[in-house]
This record gives C-alpha cells, structure tokens and sequence, in this order.
C-alpha cells in the first residue's frame, strides 16, 4: 500500500494511514508489521474483514467518527486508553491511526495524542501537515485550537477498548 505516515514523539509512534480494501489488505499488514503495529485504531465506519489483521496479530479498535469531524470526549478517553495500554505492554510498538482518507478524523486523534505530549496544537497541526499534505480541515483544526492537555498520557492500568 505505501500511503502512509509515521510520527512520533517522546517514545510514542503512530502510522497514520487511509483505510485498507479487502483487496489491499495484504500489503496493508506488510506496512503494518514492518513498522511492529500490534493495534489499529479505526476511526471510521468498518469498509473491510478484519480477520487477516487479527490472523496477522493485529488487534483492530473501532472508534468510529463521523466524516469531518473531531472526537467527543469518551472517544478521546477510549483512545488514550488504547494508547497507555499498548504502550505499557510494549513500549517499541506503533499504534495506526487510519480513516477513509486518512487526511482528517485520522490525523486529528494523532494531532491531539502530540498536545497531550507537549505540543502546541500549531506545532502538532504542522508537523502532521509536513507528512500529509492537506490533513485537517478548518472544523477540526478550530476544535484542535480549542483542545487542552488534560495529562491522559499518564501511565496507568485501565483497560478499555472496543476490540475486534
């Protein structure tokens, strides 16, 4: 597949990407596993069979958003707890992000994960702009304006996700 974009910072890497086909599949877990994802976060409506992800040893949270927009708050707790859990279990992996596209709910759930490491919502808007040209629209970015670290990367136990 190749459409793809890894950021991290301060330990945590993420591979923000547009969602696989069932045809595309294949390469989409060679893209995944050459970059150890041990967990995807889908942010959109489900488009393929995740049963070649979880044969691979890949475990596919739904947290599905609706297109064009931002997360709502119990999304954002669920996330970071996919996040704190699967970087406590194994601090060398990579979470993927992906939407549709991945140009808008993908790179705002990676866009707000930066804010809660330190950066200003500018700097994480820019950074992921400087890997996907034309990621974030103006409804998002305002609520990114908006957004405030609320210290969820903290690392605690509590495991929630909405696994498939």
């Amino acid at each position: 597949m190749g459409d793809f974009s890894v950021i991290t910072h301060k330990g945590f890497k993420f591979l923000i990407t547009k969602n696989p086909s069932n045809n595309s599949i294949e390469g989409f877990i060679k893209d995944l596993k050459r970059n150890n994802v041990k967990v995807v976060v889908r942010v959109c409506e489900p488009t393929y069979d995740t049963e070649a992800l979880k044969g691979a040893g890949i475990q596919v949270c739904n947290l599905p958003l609706q297109d064009g927009t931002f997360p709502s708050e119990r999304i954002i707790d669920e996330f970071f707890d996919i996040l704190k859990r699967q970087y406590y279990i194994n601090p060398e992996s990579c979470v993927a992000v992906h939407c549709v596209g991945g140009l808008g709910r993908a790179p705002v759930m990676v866009a707000i994960a930066l804010i809660e490491l330190g950066f200003s919502y500018e700097d994480a808007v820019s950074h992921i702009r400087e890997k996907r040209r034309g990621a974030i629209n103006a409804k998002q970015l305002e609520f990114l304006s908006k957004y405030k670290s609320k210290s969820r990367l903290v690392n605690d136990k509590k495991k929630t996700c909405n696994i498939q």
